[in-house]
């Protein structure tokens, strides 16, 4: 049932609040003071989540960080994930985007334009399960990301259609074959973020004894004569993530996502993981930096492996993703919060030493286009 405009705004007001207690947070008449600088959240750690597995892995790990002691409805949030999700003290939020680049775009941009918080010194983790590129490593693995990639902004041939001199039916903007850099950008093809802080979010994480199962070490033997990383057990790693709303699975799709991984990064990033929603996470984040909402600076993107992203050798593409019981989805769950609390106890624990002031990037951040200042490493021009 829809709630009456009545209601919701009722609704909205008690969120406001149980997440501001303080009385010079509203007026006489109970309406919340946006303008007070005492009444913004201002958190250490926000934790980006995709969907409710995601979520949940931290509301049920609650000794350390209990994200649901306060609740705070966030207008322009999902309507299935209604609300920011913070500790007693609101060093440490939750939130979860929805699935896809356009639930996530808003989402995040929403919560950077919201006048209830101050995001200035705020870390974000992307926090998130994903598929994994065998050549690179294994289920139930955890990865950090120098680079997100949009690999399915190309044209597309149905490959049943396509020349008999392509390698694949996706082809950059702009140009006629397939690999070749594209001439029309938008923008948002590829983020880089800071890996001096991905590699303190690294040292962080292998602290973790990470969670694996009986299945996923059966599943990983199919793998492991053909792709030496699948059939090792599950570890901490630096490759990049790909973007994309087509759930894509199967060899060919993977070898043409990495060779365009490849191009677009002008050789460097390596395509491991594949995500629906990171870059246009990042595209929001980016634009909030452009406003001084955010540091895009102080962002870390943290994927861990529930599947592969092709099939095993002598199996059809369709039996990885229908029919296979890779025996990794808990796993890379728990290694989610296995992983990521010692980030957030890291962050937290170093706050006034370390992290309070940020993490100089010693690498380019941002777009393609030089957005926020610099010179990028990648594209037509480097």
């Amino acid at each position: 049932m829809r709630a009456s405009p009545l209601i919701a705004a009722a609704a909205a007001l008690a969120s406001s609040a149980n997440a501001f207690p303080g009385s010079k947070c509203h007026d006489e008449h109970g309406l919340f003071q946006y303008g007070h600088a005492d009444c913004k959240v201002t958190p250490k750690v926000i934790i980006i989540s995709m969907f409710g597995p995601e979520a949940d892995i931290w509301y049920s790990n609650n000794e350390v960080y209990d994200v649901l002691a306060r609740n705070i409805s966030v207008p322009g949030l999902s309507p299935l994930y209604p609300d920011v999700h913070c500790t007693a003290n609101a060093e440490v939020c939750q939130l979860t985007t929805g699935e896809s680049e356009i639930n996530a775009a808003v989402t995040i941009s929403s919560l950077v334009a919201s006048p209830l918080f101050h995001l200035t010194k705020t870390y974000f983790m992307i926090a998130g399960i994903a598929g994994i590129n065998p050549h690179q490593g294994t289920i139930a693995s955890v990865t950090f990301a120098r680079y997100a990639v949009q690999v399915a902004l190309q044209y597309e041939f149905d490959a049943r259609e396509m020349p008999a001199n392509f390698s694949t039916g996706y082809v950059g903007f702009g140009t006629t074959m397939p690999n070749q850099y594209p001439t029309t950008l938008y923008g948002t093809e590829v983020f880089e973020v800071n890996t001096a802080l991905r590699d303190l979010a690294v040292g962080f994480a292998r602290q973790a004894t990470l969670n694996d199962s009986a299945q996923a070490v059966a599943y990983r033997a199919t793998y492991a004569e053909a792709y030496t990383a699948a059939g090792t057990g599950p570890s901490v790693l630096t490759c990049d993530v790909t973007t994309s709303d087509v759930y894509f699975s199967g060899n060919l799709l993977g070898e043409a996502f990495a060779n365009w991984t490849s191009v677009l990064t002008n050789g460097t990033g390596v395509y491991c993981m594949t995500a629906q929603e990171d870059n246009a996470t990042l595209a929001a984040l980016l634009r909030g930096a452009l406003s001084s909402f955010v540091d895009f600076a102080r962002i870390i993107v943290m994927r861990t492996a529930s599947d592969f992203d092709r099939e095993a050798p002598g199996y059809p593409a369709t039996y990885n993703l229908f029919w296979a019981d890779a025996g990794a989805f808990e796993p890379s769950l728990q290694n989610i919060y296995l992983a990521g609390v010692e980030v957030v106890n890291g962050i937290i624990g170093g706050w006034e030493e370390t992290f309070e002031a940020g993490i100089r990037p010693q690498n380019y951040i941002g777009d393609v286009f030089g957005t926020l200042g610099g010179v990028p490493d990648f594209g037509p021009g480097s």
